[in-house]
């Protein structure tokens, strides 16, 4: 995306937001900042054009743009930009969300050099913090660069772009007329370029590509070409930091050459290890160097109001104590989630899902079909809403339940357990979901059992994936291999998983 800034629209979307000036744009959308006359404040919209992507892709990135905005939302934590609003105006969607007044880290790098080392420290736990916090959901951000990183005038970081990254880029389909992965190569994982599955290791690799440009001043593998890129990040081992500023503390360049790991098993276990290995490096209190946008200033004097004088906070409104039903009217609880899952309001259709199954338990009875019904609905919608912690119990639960009742190889115990597997892959726990997908694809190439075609196909691309995430290329390669010649072979060679398979094994036959 380039950027710059540009005065002057006066356009105004959703007849609220005035856009003002473009701070930036790309192939597929814009960033500007806005006025809401509404609330009389400064924000930003990024605008995205899906009729940029071809066909039926277009509705998928408006479906998904939608759902990742929700989920976005959801997340609440102080280093991340707030969402305030996003739709669709005409042919555009867009996204409202909070104006950050700072410099984003890669000017706050360029006007720093070389970048104090404590600097570094004090920006990767911040970003630790986020995206503990972001993983949690679970969120993988996909594009975390510096580009992406704001430095505020108090010193605190803010994440930008939570969610866009993945809005771009889907299970099925390359979003782009290139092929190219999506994301920035400077800073993508090797399981991530190669499209195998990503988790919160692959952020963890963005962070040390961010840690060691912050600290050397360039990026660990640059190139004239993206496969360039590409190669070296798989095959060349990262120059040691120290090597380039020996001052660097030993264990913040152990910790740097962790993160940069090929194997995502090698990397740090998450975000809060990696908070743990740098907190003994943080300055310790004391005042800020005066320098402007001092990222060690949120440790040196945590919590202290900025600027220098005391903000006394307007006091809340406490919340009226809920109702207390007696005795809930469960039918009248699932017209309700119908209504709402019809008007796409599905974080409220949860909520009253999860409320709504403890007294149906209780008055029909654990294993009645009202509350196995409630039961599926609940972890279906858990799913849509993206909450995958919260699905897979009760996932679990309804296969173990089903496959007691009807056997291991009923269709509906099988699928259950699929969802499962989805739900493991989403959580980051790739060599789990491996297992499970595994266990489950005999099932599926059974056609005396639960043959189901198309589903041991996205079996086979889904542990096909999960090989690269787990860094296992020459088993990845075999299995995509035997994938496409059987896709091609039922679905012919124009099928989109045959595409999508086969761009796999191009950059896989690039680079082996």
């Amino acid at each position: 995306m380039t950027r710059g800034r540009t005065q002057g629209s006066g356009r105004l979307i959703t007849d609220r937001y005035e856009l003002s000036t473009l701070l930036g744009q790309g192939g597929m959308g814009q960033v500007w900042t806005a006025y809401d006359r509404r609330l009389d404040r400064r924000v930003a919209v990024k605008l995205l054009r899906p009729d940029k992507v071809a066909g039926q892709e277009a509705d998928e990135l408006r479906r998904r743009f939608m759902r990742e905005c929700r989920v976005t939302a959801q997340v609440d934590h102080p280093g991340l930009v707030t969402v305030h609003d996003a739709g669709s105006e005409g042919e555009e969607l867009f996204l409202v969300m909070q104006y950050v007044d700072g410099s984003d880290l890669a000017d706050h790098l360029a006007e720093h050099d070389p970048y104090p080392w404590q600097w570094t420290v004090a920006v990767a736990a911040q970003l630790c913090a986020v995206l503990s916090a972001v993983h949690a959901v679970p969120i993988v951000h996909r594009d975390l660069k510096p580009r992406n990183v704001m430095v505020k005038q108090d010193g605190t970081v803010t994440v930008l772009d939570l969610g866009v990254a993945s809005v771009m880029d889907t299970d099925t389909t390359r979003l782009t007329h290139t092929g190219s992965p999506i994301g920035s190569p400077a800073y993508m994982a090797p399981e991530q370029a190669m499209g195998g599955a990503v988790g919160p290791y692959t952020d963890l690799y963005a962070l040390g590509v961010l840690m060691h440009e912050l600290l050397s001043g360039n990026v660990p593998f640059a190139g004239s070409t993206a496969l360039g890129v590409l190669h070296r990040h798989l095959y060349e081992p990262p120059v040691p930091v120290r090597r380039l500023r020996p001052e660097v503390p030993e264990a913040l360049e152990a910790l740097v050459l962790r993160l940069l790991s090929k194997d995502p098993q090698h990397r740090p276990a998450s975000a809060q290890e990696t908070y743990e290995q740098l907190l003994p490096l943080l300055p310790a209190r004391g005042m800020p160097t005066g320098a402007p946008l001092d990222p060690t200033r949120p440790f040196l004097r945590p919590h202290a109001p900025w600027p220098d004088r005391a903000r006394i906070p307007a006091p809340q409104p406490q919340a009226a104590p809920a109702a207390v039903v007696d005795r809930p009217d469960v039918a009248g609880a699932v017209d309700e989630v119908k209504r709402l899952l019809g008007e796409g309001r599905i974080t409220q259709a949860v909520d009253i899902l999860g409320a709504i199954l403890p007294a149906a338990a209780a008055e029909h009875g654990e294993h009645s079909p009202v509350v196995r019904t409630l039961r599926k609905q609940y972890a279906a919608t858990l799913m849509d809403d993206g909450q995958y912690r919260r699905a897979l119990p009760e996932l679990r639960r309804l296969a173990d339940e089903r496959a007691t009742e009807a056997g291991q190889a009923d269709p509906q115990a099988l699928r259950f357990r699929f969802d499962a597997a989805q739900c493991l892959e989403q959580l980051g726990e790739p060599a789990a979901a491996l297992a499970e997908y595994r266990a489950l694809l005999p099932y599926y190439e059974n056609q005396y059992v639960a043959g189901d075609p198309e589903l041991s196909l996205d079996l086979r691309r889904r542990i096909g994936h999960l090989l690269l995430a787990l860094g296992d290329r020459p088993a990845a390669h075999d299995t995509l291999v035997r994938l496409l010649h059987d896709v091609e072979r039922l679905r012919g060679p124009g099928h989109p998983l045959a595409a999508d398979v086969r761009r796999t094994l191009q950059w896989l036959g690039q680079v082996r």
